[in-house]
């Protein structure tokens, strides 16, 4: 395929993805719309969540310290106060729908229309519940800090490693309150197995291992979730997430890492799936199978979740801090001192 081809081809991708985001915004519902409350300069923070009650006080805590003003959510059908905790917030504008999750391309759609009104010109964060962004010098540099340095370096995305974090027992174990540090509870990792390709179509890297990878798929590691993401952005409507955040369009903001033989800077999204609760909600999410394309595939992965596994091995690694994921290679400063 031709060089012009394939930008003709991307070119359409990403106008349907707009277009589709447009034709899904019937289905949200504004509960609370803050949003004239959004400076020109502000940070933003998108995220669509479902029954995340236990997780959200310490989500929002840490990234407004790092310099989010403003979130905004998409309330997929929660049971439990996750909405109730969502409208006592002044700093963030919540949205809810019951539409199916699975056909908005996994929230995406919905988050991609919301992005198209308020995002443009915006740094952008698009998170799940689950996942803390920490990246290098986060504790005393906030993210206006992170994306001045990015602006002076001509890049408007930045790239960010999934690491799946996990307790010493059986994932079922224990208790943490919605106040509660996660990463205190779930204080281990896999410090290796990680496997890197770049994608030529769209020049995103593909990143595969961890401990999802070794506890779940190690018999087919090809069908082992996508750790890599592009969680922070330079708005433009224009733009439009592919695959969840793992890549999107135009494809120049896939390129979040050297090919000079260099670094570019970059951060780690610590994961926090497997809190208490994790057998529980597996079991659920296996039923409603909105998570997966083919969920059917996905049913052992669920079973075995179910079944409260121990991810814990002799060489797990203990989280520290920042400095200990840029020494393992797992996320990079870059040029930024």
């Amino acid at each position: 395929m031709t060089g012009a081809l394939l930008a003709l081809k991307l070119r359409t991708r990403r106008q349907r993805l707009l277009w589709r985001a447009w034709r899904k915004r019937g289905e949200l519902d504004a509960l609370s719309d803050h949003t004239a409350r959004i400076e020109p300069e502000d940070v933003l923070c998108f995220l669509c969540v479902r029954n995340e009650a236990a997780r959200l006080p310490h989500f929002l805590r840490h990234h407004r310290a790092l310099g989010v003003r403003h979130f905004l959510a998409v309330d997929n059908g929660s049971t439990d106060s996750t909405a109730d905790l969502l409208l006592d917030q002044p700093d963030l504008s919540l949205w809810r729908t019951t539409s199916s999750y699975k056909a908005a391309r996994f929230g995406m759609d919905w988050l991609t229309w919301l992005q198209m009104r308020h995002g443009s010109g915006h740094w952008c964060l698009t998170l799940d519940a689950d996942e803390l962004l920490i990246y290098p010098y986060w504790q005393t540099r906030p993210l206006p800090a992170l994306t001045g340095w990015l602006q002076d370096q001509g890049r408007d995305s930045f790239g960010a490693l999934t690491i799946d974090m996990y307790p010493l027992g059986s994932v079922s174990q224990g208790e943490v309150g919605p106040d509660d540090d996660p990463i205190r509870h779930l204080a281990w990792f896999d410090a290796g197995n990680y496997q890197v390709q770049v994608q030529p179509r769209m020049r995103n890297l593909w990143i595969q291992g961890g401990a999802r990878a070794r506890a779940f798929f190690a018999t087919d590691p090809r069908r082992a979730p996508t750790l890599n993401k592009i969680p922070l952005v330079r708005w433009h409507w224009r733009h439009a997430y592919v695959n969840s955040t793992h890549s999107l369009l135009p494809p120049r903001l896939n390129e979040v890492y050297a090919t000079d033989g260099g670094e570019l800077t970059s951060g780690v999204l610590l994961h926090t799936k497997f809190l208490p609760g994790i057998t529980e909600r597996s079991a659920e999410e296996k039923e409603r199978g909105e998570h997966f394309g083919n969920a059917a595939q996905y049913a052992a992965y669920y079973d075995h979740l179910t079944a409260d596994p121990v991810l814990h091995t002799s060489a797990s690694t203990r989280y520290i801090g920042w400095r200990q994921m840029e020494a393992l290679g797992l996320m990079s400063r870059g040029g930024w001192v």
